[in-house]
């Protein structure tokens, strides 16, 4: 039996260094706000996971309100999200993540981003997929107040 699950993450950015996404540091003259390290493509990644087994989102299990959870890194969200789909014998087959941003330029990042969430999902690096888009100067993401990461997830029985 095969489950496809499907996440979004928007993080607002601000001004100090580093951004991280993907579990990628990337030095930069802004972040992303958020509770944890704000990492929007693992927090994606996570609600793909936890929506494929119909198992709520990353805020019900890492609320932000949690002060435990302040400044943690999301690959222990991933990892948790993992669990669970282990537990119920669930294995990730690929998944495909978008990240729209305008800034930074995210091409020389991809590979490694690709090659660090394979090494989180355990798959090879060929069953992830990394895509990087700008929103074309449209709305908040097109003047660069924000990073929005689209995923998907495909999950069979292990």
């Amino acid at each position: 039996m095969a489950r496809i699950g499907t996440g979004y993450d928007i993080h607002r950015v601000a001004p100090g260094g580093p951004l991280i996404l993907g579990g990628v540091r990337i030095d930069c003259p802004f972040h992303l706000l958020g509770h944890s390290d704000a990492d929007a493509v693992l927090h994606a990644l996570t609600d793909a996971i936890l929506g494929a087994l119909a198992a709520g989102d990353i805020g019900e299990l890492f609320p932000d309100t949690d002060p435990k959870y302040a400044g943690a890194d999301s690959a222990a969200f991933l990892a948790a999200a993992m669990a669970l789909a282990v537990k119920a014998n669930y294995r990730v087959e690929n998944c495909d993540v978008t990240i729209v941003a305008e800034r930074p330029k995210l091409s020389a990042y991809k590979r490694a981003m690709q090659e660090r969430i394979a090494a989180l999902l355990g798959v090879s690096p060929t069953a992830v997929g990394v895509k990087a888009k700008t929103n074309e100067g449209l709305g908040a993401l097109g003047a660069g107040e924000a990073i929005a990461v689209l995923a998907a997830v495909l999950l069979t029985r292990a």
